[in-house]
């Protein structure tokens, strides 16, 4: 297996602005050859999506969608550049299984990890910091493994870095990047809520047998 190297890597994003993780996959997909990967990128419709990234997207659709049984429901606003685009088939199609994948993800509470607040991930430092597994190891060592601890626990509070649900070889980000290249226009996602029916309500627990006896 060819190594991908780091100068490889920054080659090829040099060569099509795309994001240094999907550079390093379409690196894999090509066995390091860095033309078969442009082309990679361009099929995937990503190095375009790139270079769209910094137009404004102030179109869009909000979209909905409720899981059968009527106990979890999404809203989602995603946007794009013209009005054409938000009304089409393939924009339509990303805004329903973005939606799908909200609900079927009840840990994600963030669209990117740049999002995340910092106290969040301070609290979730100190959480890891002090787990029992890390009693006695040396503090460089113990900050490299609750620095990668972290770093994963965030990826899962954020949409764009969950496997899609109907083809987990790839992120929720990097559909929404394909998808943008084939639209030609900048994608993005804004912000979502999720309904989970009956949360934050406190139920009275009843204790029937007690009551029952109370009466005699």
């Amino acid at each position: 297996m060819v190594a991908i190297t780091a100068k490889l890597v920054k080659d090829l994003r040099d060569k099509t602005g795309a994001g240094m993780m999907d550079c390093k996959k379409a690196l894999a997909e090509s066995s390091g050859d860095i033309e078969k990967a442009v082309e990679w990128l361009r099929q995937k419709g990503i190095a375009s999506a790139e270079k769209k990234s910094g137009r404004v997207a102030a179109e869009g659709a909000v979209g909905s969608y409720i899981h059968t049984g009527s106990r979890v429901g999404v809203l989602l606003e995603l946007n794009c550049e013209t009005d054409f685009v938000a009304r089409g088939e393939k924009f339509q199609t990303l805004l329903k299984d973005l939606a799908m994948q909200i609900a079927a993800c009840p840990n994600i509470e963030y669209v990117t990890v740049q999002e995340i607040p910092q106290d969040v991930s301070d609290k979730e430092k100190s959480i890891e910091m002090g787990r029992d597994d890390l009693a006695g190891k040396p503090e460089q060592i113990k900050s490299k493994i609750v620095e990668g601890r972290i770093g994963k626990r965030l990826k899962e509070l954020a949409l764009l870095e969950q496997p899609f649900i109907r083809d987990s070889s790839k992120t929720v980000g990097q559909l929404v990047k394909e998808v943008a290249g084939k639209l030609g226009e900048n994608i993005q996602v804004r912000r979502f809520t999720r309904y989970t029916l009956g949360e934050g309500i406190d139920v009275q627990q009843v204790d029937f047998a007690s009551e029952v006896a109370s009466m005699k």
